[in-house]
């Protein structure tokens, strides 16, 4: 059966590139993650060196699987790794799926990599996959992610509470959001006029 995803798909843009997850991005990862030390964030998912390998080897056998693709966040300017993201929880008989597990360097938030990474992303799922759907989550209380959800253009569509538990035991609350394919031209012109204000 053909993968609704190709093995080695690469997406382009202005300042990023995203290429397929591999197990010798790892020290990559980890130099870009300590950027920032985002792995304290309790509230992402963010490797740190003693959780890596298990990081690496979930997403992997998740894209074997066909029910993820990772992507390692590369900066075009430095052709250094920058971060993560993933298409996950694919559904291609509903024509859905949801973009997530991501995080950058902190140098590098707030500069239009989110804005160019989401564009590329959204525009294959609607305009190559023909998605009716994509879904963005997050945690409740990671309130940057929230707000850059939002700013994407993306609408709101719920909290679900207590819908799964942490690691330390406590209960996470998810915020839910969304685009259609009737809202992707207009949030493709937002992020497009967006990624032109982060030019010189």
């Amino acid at each position: 059966m053909k993968p609704w995803i190709p093995n080695a798909l690469v997406l382009s843009g202005d300042t990023v590139k995203l290429v397929p997850l591999e197990k010798n991005h790892k020290a990559g990862l980890l130099q870009a993650a300590s950027d920032g030390n985002l792995w304290e964030l309790w509230f992402t998912s963010v490797p740190d060196k003693n959780t890596i390998d298990a990081y690496l080897e979930k997403a992997l056998s998740q894209k074997e699987k066909g029910i993820e693709f990772p992507f390692t966040v590369i900066d075009v300017n430095t052709n250094t790794i920058i971060g993560c993201t993933r298409f996950y929880n694919m559904q291609p008989e509903n024509r859905r799926l949801e973009i997530g597990y991501t995080w950058y360097a902190k140098s590098h938030q707030r500069t239009g990599v989110n804005s160019n990474c989401k564009l590329l992303l959204l525009q294959y799922a609607f305009e190559e996959l023909d998605c009716i759907a994509v879904q963005l989550i997050t945690n409740w209380f990671n309130i940057k992610s929230r707000e850059a959800i939002a700013r994407l253009g993306a609408k709101q569509d719920g909290i679900l509470r207590n819908h799964s538990i942490n690691k330390d035991g406590s209960y996470r609350d998810t915020v839910v959001f969304s685009i259609t394919e009737t809202e992707w031209s207009g949030v493709k012109k937002n992020l497009q006029l967006k990624l032109n204000a982060y030019k010189p």
